[in-house]
């Protein structure tokens, strides 16, 4: 009875298999047709790829892909020839879902049979026609981008730059070879950025770092993504490479500093900003988060001289002026703090003095920023309220203290 009822099973299964191998001949036979019926090929090929007699099959995943190159041909190349309008985002998915396929045919027909050997007999003809329509996907990605439709639009960018590492591409060299890649990877780091997919703009935008417009934009973002998914070692980490890669852009020095300012790591951000100068003497950003740093460590001369570097080396850099009219206040503070208030002691008028001298030294700075940047009112206002007033001059305080209130 067990022998018999196994023989059935048995039967049955060889029965199924060949059923869902029948379904791939027929699918392929029905696209192949002068006119063919796509919906039918589709039914049948996507019950085969499900089947888990012919799901692991090297030719159901040949066949369709064989189904969507014959409906790009049938859709886009013959209407196209002859005029007649056709479904434009409808052909630019039968691409993307022939890659998919086309590339599960390669994986698949890779694995070594019973002897060890590979005999891939696919994957020349299929080779060809990923690369004829390789590019295409770009313009699928385009049309989505444009159309606000960006989880698509990542699909095709994303593919787009994978497939240069597709080894039934290797010969082609795509990696080194492909002028267009840097730029599409950072049309995808855009996509990712778009929907939120802060994993897809980690794994994409360092493809996207030599692109001559946005490669100093996708190190941007993808520092965020670190930062965003709390990996602090990774964000500082990429803020140094963008220092080192993007010299010219202030947004990377300009955070790390922070972030080691913030942290209580001043030292270590001392450190890192003399290694900057150390390979741009004159750089303004570098001369000024110096400053800062001296700033927040009340070395207050040693600001001044820094920031006055960043003057020399720019000087319109109204922020740098600011913040010399701001330490002189703070050092003028300090004083004052610290000095007698006895009008009948001795020294109290020289106290006073030299209070003034420090409002009197801040003044050309302040004076300089609002020339600078007169829109820009947090960078002089506050600091020309406290010099004006303290050196008691009347029109020019009355002109701010309007603005103040």
């Amino acid at each position: 009875m067990k022998r018999v009822l196994f023989s059935m099973v048995l039967l049955m299964a060889v029965s199924l298999s060949f059923a869902q191998m029948k379904n791939v001949k027929e699918a392929k036979s029905i696209a192949s047709d002068v006119k063919p019926n796509f919906n039918q090929a589709e039914k049948l090929i996507n019950e085969a790829i499900k089947n888990p007699e012919t799901k692991d099959l090297p030719d159901t995943w040949d066949v369709a892909g064989f189904i969507q190159k014959r409906f790009i041909e049938e859709e886009r190349d013959k209407k196209g020839v002859l005029k007649q309008p056709f479904d434009t985002l409808k052909a630019y998915n039968s691409i993307l879902k022939m890659f998919e396929y086309y590339t599960k045919c390669d994986d698949l027909a890779q694995v070594p049979n019973e002897k060890g050997k590979i005999k891939n007999k696919y994957r020349k003809a299929n080779a060809s026609t990923i690369l004829v329509e390789r590019p295409n996907l770009i313009n699928g990605g385009i049309q989505f981008f444009n159309l606000d439709k960006n989880k698509e639009a990542l699909q095709f960018f994303a593919t787009y730059v994978e497939s240069a590492s597709y080894p039934m591409l290797a010969e082609q060299n795509l990696a080194k070879t492909d002028t267009l890649l840097a730029q599409i990877a950072y049309y995808a780091t855009l996509a990712a950025d778009r929907v939120g997919d802060k994993d897809a703009i980690i794994k994409y935008a360092p493809a996207a770092l030599d692109d001559k417009d946005g490669g100093k934009f996708a190190m941007q973002l993808m520092a965020d993504a670190y930062k965003a998914k709390g990996d602090t070692a990774a964000w500082v980490k990429s803020l140094e490479e963008g220092i080192l890669k993007f010299p010219g852009n202030d947004y990377f020095f300009a955070n790390l500093v922070d972030y080691y300012t913030s942290s209580n790591q001043a030292s270590k951000a001392m450190e890192f900003a003399d290694r900057m100068l150390s390979t741009d003497a004159n750089n303004k950003l570098y001369l000024y988060v110096k400053a800062y740093l001296y700033h927040n460590m009340k070395e207050y001369d040693n600001a001044i001289e820094f920031y006055k570097k960043a003057i020399a080396a720019d000087p319109e850099y109204a922020e740098a002026y600011s913040n010399v009219g701001l330490v002189y206040l703070m050092k003028a503070q300090d004083y004052a703090d610290k000095a007698t208030t006895d009008i009948n002691d001795p020294k109290y008028a020289e106290a006073q003095a030299t209070v003034k001298k420090f409002y009197e030294e801040a003044k050309p700075f302040y004076e300089k920023a609002r020339a600078l940047k007169p829109d820009q009112k947090d960078l002089w206002l506050q600091g020309l309220y406290r010099v004006y007033y303290n050196l008691n001059m009347g029109p020019e305080f009355e002109e701010i203290d309007k603005m103040m209130k």
